[in-house]
């Protein structure tokens, strides 16, 4: 049986910026491989009158995560720049869409889209049950805001043909997923949605 989108359904996009992709300061191996599965979900929830929220890192240029002031990440996605844009061939709706910037202050880190965001206000607002994730990276922000997810009381979808993870470790992404299903989030892709 299909799943049938409502409108107290949302879509989010983690972090599918420029700094994240091929020749970016922190890719995602295949980062850009989730754009194109990601433009038929936002068409889908677009149709269904389903609200697509778009998270983004969008960092100062001295924050806690860069290596150089105490983090092990090589600075990225660094407000108002080319590396912070959402990559180009994602297709942003002009209407019932949502920014959500996260690791805004330079003493705060968020892995996740409601960490110190108001995503979650939001999505309440709105009366939205259910939400499905997908975007970059696997084991990063992807896992944490569907943790995140789960712990606010939400129903979560995983988009599985639209994540990549960055695998630091080999078998991260594959940890990450195990965790996100062990913690109840449900995988799917776009042919289970109707």
């Amino acid at each position: 049986m299909k799943l049938r989108l409502t409108p107290f359904d949302a879509l989010i996009v983690v972090d599918v910026q420029r700094d994240f992709m091929p020749g970016g300061a922190l890719p995602v191996p295949e980062g850009d491989k989730v754009v194109a599965p990601l433009n038929q979900y936002i068409e889908r929830f677009s149709k269904a009158n389903s609200p697509v929220f778009f998270t983004r890192d969008w960092h100062p240029k001295d924050h806690i995560s860069f290596k150089g002031h105490g983090g092990i990440w090589p600075p990225h996605c660094v407000q108002d720049t080319e590396g912070a844009q959402f990559h180009p061939d994602l297709k942003i709706p002009t209407d019932n869409k949502f920014i959500i910037s996260k690791g805004t202050s330079r003493d705060f880190d968020a892995y996740s889209g409601f960490q110190g965001t108001i995503l979650n206000d939001l999505l309440r607002e709105r009366g939205i049950k259910r939400i499905f994730v997908g975007g970059v990276a696997t084991d990063y922000c992807v896992k944490n805001t569907v943790l995140g997810g789960i712990n606010l009381g939400y129903f979560v979808f995983l988009l599985m043909d639209a994540i990549k993870g960055v695998d630091v470790n080999p078998g991260d992404s594959d940890r990450a997923i195990e965790d996100m299903l062990r913690a109840g989030a449900v995988a799917i892709t776009l042919e289970d949605i109707g």
